[in-house]
């Protein structure tokens, strides 16, 4: 059975319906659907271009054919198709969207970023638990379908799904022009994964001593962007420009642009090169309230993180946007992820291999403090 893509549809309306089937078309003075502001042709445009790019992520769990009702996605324990085996299996999902980064994007006319955005807020989640990610659904409400528009939106997407190895099952595409203003649109996403039972992470092992291991942002990611916009508005900065405080040669929006980085690989590969034994103990996403915001999820009530900001250099685009729009210490830090985008606390006897494991893999991993006794808080000193 070939691999499939369920349809994608526009205003609700399963989109490559064959036109010998479509309603009779008005008589030339009466109301049409295009006429109201949502274009079906458009729409089945859009769906044959992102053909290819959704169907680069599917691998041989994925069953049925392109342009059905739903995705299919097999569950089964055949040693030819997979290389593990769940003996008790818990599946996993979560849900998210990349925030006003989107208005970035559209403003500045660039919409092949914010997909692999919208795939990381959901599998960096996701892993946290101790999962794998599977599968992967998106949905575009959006003021006007246009096709090399949505193409791009989802070239993102798949990008992202391939980085986090999961296939892109489904999506939607809603043109809406009564809700979303000329050239506005939102992107979100769902996410599916499986963990086995006995291997799932929920943080209630750490203890004094632990290690706080941290890996390095891309940048941004995707949170704190009204804050970064009303900064540029305050600072009249423009986006077109290359500031040297930036240590980049992009200008401006395309460093706010770049992609949140997504962590699936390396650590699934640290989490499954150890089957019998638990060196990591909890894990946090550094989203939306920082360090201090997420880390202490995964903290038990007897314990606090202490963090030494000595150990991490913070990228040139957080001290840019502090200085020009005077935002305070504190702040910062409670908004955005200051470079570290995603946290592992690990036994002490295994800090080193995991920070080899992980740096081998291409990331940049700094030890950020240790675990000492305390009440399930944050401590940055």
């Amino acid at each position: 059975m070939k691999p499939s893509r369920p349809s994608r549809r526009s205003a609700g309306r399963r989109a490559g319906l064959p036109k010998a089937r479509r309603a009779a078309d008005p008589a030339p003075d009466g109301l049409t659907y295009a006429g109201s502001g949502v274009d079906i042709e458009a729409g089945d445009e859009a769906v044959r271009r992102i053909k290819d790019h959704v169907q680069s992520t599917f691998g041989p769990r994925v069953l049925g054919k392109y342009g059905a009702f739903a995705g299919c996605f097999r569950l089964d324990y055949n040693e030819r198709l997979f290389k593990r085996n769940y003996r008790d299996p818990v599946l996993v999902s979560c849900t998210d969207g990349v925030g006003t980064k989107v208005v970035l994007a559209a403003r500045l006319g660039v919409y092949d970023t914010v997909g692999q955005d919208c795939v990381a807020m959901n599998v960096n989640d996701m892993i946290v638990q101790g999962a794998e990610p599977l599968f992967f659904l998106d949905y575009i409400g959006i003021n006007k379908v246009i096709p090399q528009r949505i193409e791009q939106i989802v070239k993102g997407v798949a990008d992202g799904c391939r980085l986090a190895n999961c296939a892109l099952l489904g999506g939607e595409t809603a043109e809406m022009p009564d809700v979303y203003a000329e050239d506005d649109f939102d992107l979100a996403g769902f996410a599916v994964g499986v963990a086995e039972l006995n291997r799932l992470i929920d943080g209630s092992e750490i203890s004094t001593g632990d290690i706080v291991l941290g890996l390095a942002s891309s940048g941004i990611h995707s949170n704190g962007y009204s804050l970064v916009r009303a900064i540029v508005e305050k600072a009249k900065l423009d986006y077109g420009k290359v500031y040297a405080e930036l240590e980049s040669d992009q200008p401006l929006g395309r460093v706010l642009l770049e992609p949140t980085r997504i962590y699936v690989r390396p650590v699934v590969n640290v989490l499954y090169r150890y089957r019998v034994k638990r060196p990591v103990l909890g894990m946090a996403h550094i989203t939306g309230g920082g360090l201090p915001g997420n880390v202490n999820r995964c903290l038990p009530e007897n314990v606090d993180a202490r963090l030494s900001l000595k150990s991490w250099k913070i990228p040139p685009v957080f001290r840019f946007l502090q200085k020009k729009g005077g935002v305070s210490d504190e702040e910062m830090f409670r908004v955005f992820n200051m470079g570290i985008g995603y946290v592992l606390v690990v036994r002490p006897h295994f800090a080193d291999s995991i920070t080899d494991q992980l740096s081998r893999a291409g990331q940049e991993v700094i030890q950020l403090g240790r675990i000492t006794e305390g009440t399930g808080k944050v401590v940055l000193a």
